[in-house]
């Protein structure tokens, strides 16, 4: 009897056989109360929240900026000699973008799917799991936003940068945080436990923190690697962001882009197709 049942739920009323999980999403509005409820829990632990993201980053950007930065002195881009701590600080931006939003939905969505079981109450409401997905990937992007933006306040106090064009390199840094939840979702929707995104974190974004132009510039690294390089997603919001701290405007706005909508649309497409598997939908 149980595989019967088993069978008619799997199947659906009809008889027809379950919908492919690669198809296309089923998004709706549904989305906004499942993004408020993770807002309004964030509230009660904003501030440890937020002096745990900014501190890491502050301290590379103190210890590598200051300290490495007085034995480089200057670095060249594009031509340009900039001081190194602004070479770093425009960098390290982009990077604590991606770890912040990667930080979220790995370890604190995969709490809430599989630890603590709010997805499957939520779904006991009229909201679908796509909507589900869609509030965490966009819940990410937002916490990363908050984090930048401190950042980028305290980069202002300490006079790294007085260019009025990093009010363009805020969004810029929203999609960066939008990209990386999207990816970090597809290890999400893989994990058995919280030990698995160890893999994620240094087997990929670790590298990743040291190839894509960082800490030093991308012509110094060996043309093969170049080449691997240049397609990171990081490397990619690093050239978007970079010129901004420079007072200047970005080349190749169109190549740069384009490389992190792919990352995005695909990852999240994949996150949602592993993540239907998961809960069998």
């Amino acid at each position: 009897m149980n595989s019967i049942a088993d069978h008619a739920q799997s199947t659906g009323a009809t008889g027809q056989k379950p919908s492919s999980i690669w198809r296309a999403p089923r998004l709706s509005m549904r989305f906004w109360p499942v993004f408020l409820r993770n807002l309004l829990v964030w509230r009660k632990l904003a501030i440890p929240s937020l002096v745990g993201n900014i501190a890491e980053p502050l301290m590379w950007l103190v210890a590598f900026g200051y300290g490495m930065g007085a034995l480089v002195g200057q670095v060249q881009v594009d031509g340009t000699a900039v001081p190194y701590i602004l070479f770093l600080a425009s960098g390290s931006i982009c990077m604590s973008a991606m770890q912040a939003a990667s930080f979220e939905a790995l370890y604190s969505a995969f709490s809430r799917m599989h630890v603590q079981k709010t997805w499957d109450g939520i779904m006991n409401a009229p909201v679908g799991l796509d909507d589900i997905v869609l509030a965490e990937m966009l819940w990410a992007a937002f916490k990363s936003l908050f984090t930048v933006t401190a950042i980028l306040g305290v980069m202002l106090a300490l006079q790294i940068s007085h260019s009025p064009k990093l009010l363009v390199a805020w969004p810029i840094l929203l999609g960066v945080g939008i990209t990386f939840s999207c990816m970090a979702l597809v290890f999400n929707a893989l994990a058995k436990g919280y030990d698995f995104f160890t893999y994620y974190f240094t087997l990929f974004l670790t590298p990743m923190m040291f190839l894509s132009g960082v800490f030093f510039p991308l012509e110094q690294l060996p043309p093969v690697v170049r080449v691997v390089a240049d397609w990171l997603p990081l490397s990619n919001a690093v050239a978007l962001v970079r010129p901004l701290f420079m007072d200047q405007w970005p080349t190749d706005v169109l190549r740069h882009a384009l490389v992190l909508v792919v990352y995005t649309v695909v990852s999240f497409w994949v996150a949602l197709a592993l993540t239907r598997k998961r809960f069998r939908l």
